[in-house]
């Protein structure tokens, strides 16, 4: 097995192969790929070394240190967290060489076409059709909530392949070229002013039946390990001690000693320790990861991230007074990525208010954490048994 030793030694020659200082970014993090040290516990040959996934940061420390080029995470975050894992647990080993390196280097964005307008929290109602024709499925139907679509080069979908079957079934997963003819993508100017969703209209969108991920019919299986690395991703990404939203409140308050008051320390400090607390508790998820893939606790991580980015970054509003009512720029853009803690504090009052929707409702997170975490009865679902075209629209 290889061990943090080993990594450090292969670190090194890829430093002396590819000095970061006179390599170029792009070929310095193709050679980090195919040197096994993008993902650790990838296999070989599709960016790992079959480590522990534990030992990851012992390659990125080193790294970072020398002053190696990253692959911006944040603007790759939803092929990074959602569509790598799922075309590592499902894809044909055609598929994980076509796709894992491009992605991992960020030659190709990802974007994700799930929620549609009459299916985002009981995703599994979705209608986009796909009807096979040979080797080809042809795909209509409507997108939305897509962050990144207007940058993506890929999507991971779910379309609807037999409506003769109850919802969850009856669903195929597909990778889509978002460069294809049918495919439009508009954007969903959002309360920041700016637009980081868009929906998206598939209309006669051709896709090989070679780039459907799992069998036929499987696609809500292959969604739900989409799904929960999505909530993880969300709500259980690595962030240091003061880091996320409670960081930007936290300088204000030593900062600005003018601001202070007793009632607005006490909650400061009760936030600080949940941050805190919700920052530890991402640190055993990501311990667990290591031994599999992540189950419903991911959902729990992201239900928290949800709630204390929106009770800190309204105590920072507070704080602020009057000064905090101010917002710097309403401007039309449409960002590269999701930034949760950028710009003023009131972006991030706003920004704030999409967390416990997106990535699954905080309604929908409840359930999951309360029947599969807790082992508490479920709700009643009358409707899981009936064929979905015949279910009430």
């Amino acid at each position: 097995m290889t061990d943090a030793t080993e990594l450090l030694r292969r670190t090194r020659d890829l430093l002396a192969a590819h000095p970061p200082a006179t390599t170029g970014r792009t070929d310095f993090l193709k050679a980090r790929f195919d040197a096994g040290l993008a993902w650790v516990h990838y296999p070989e040959g599709l960016g790992g070394l079959d480590a522990p996934r534990s030992l990851q940061g012992v390659v990125d420390t080193a790294l970072a240190e020398a002053g190696a080029p990253d692959n911006d995470p944040r603007r790759i975050g939803i092929g990074l967290g959602m569509a790598a894992p799922t075309i590592l647990a499902y894809g044909t080993e055609e598929q994980k060489r076509r796709f894992l390196r491009p992605l991992w280097v960020g030659e190709e964005v990802w974007c994700q076409l799930f929620s549609e307008p009459g299916a985002g929290s009981d995703l599994a109602a979705l209608g986009t059709r796909a009807v096979r024709e040979g080797d080809t499925w042809v795909v209509n139907g409507q997108k939305v909530w897509t962050s990144s679509a207007h940058v993506a080069r890929w999507a991971i979908l779910i379309a609807r392949t037999d409506p003769d079957l109850p919802k969850h079934r009856g669903i195929t997963y597909f990778l889509c070229d978002m460069t294809d003819p049918g495919v439009e993508v508009r954007p969903l100017r959002q309360i920041t002013g700016e637009a980081e969703f868009n929906e998206v209209f598939l209309t006669d969108v051709r896709i090989p039946d070679a780039h459907r991920l799992g069998e036929v019919g499987d696609g809500w299986k292959v969604a739900q390990t989409t799904l929960n690395n999505e909530r993880v991703a969300i709500g259980g990404a690595r962030i240091p001690r003061e880091g996320g939203m409670i960081g930007p409140v936290s300088r204000t308050w030593r900062e600005r000693p003018e601001l202070r008051s007793h009632d607005l320390h006490q909650r400061l400090l009760d936030l600080w320790v949940d941050a805190e607390v919700a920052r530890l508790t991402g640190e055993r998820l990501r311990q667990q990861l290591v031994a599999g893939q992540p189950g419903p606790e991911g959902s729990g991580m992201k239900l928290a991230f949800a709630r204390l980015n929106q009770a800190i970054s309204g105590l920072e509003v507070e704080l602020l007074g009057e000064e905090g009512l101010l917002y710097g720029d309403w401007t039309m853009r449409r960002p590269e990525h999701v930034d949760f803690t950028g710009r003023d504090a009131g972006y991030r009052y706003l920004r704030s208010k999409g967390n416990s929707i997106e990535g699954g409702t905080s309604e929908v997170l409840l359930n999951i954490v309360a029947e599969r975490v807790l082992g508490l009865p479920s709700e009643p679902r009358n409707d899981k048994d009936v064929a979905w075209k015949d279910l009430a629209r």
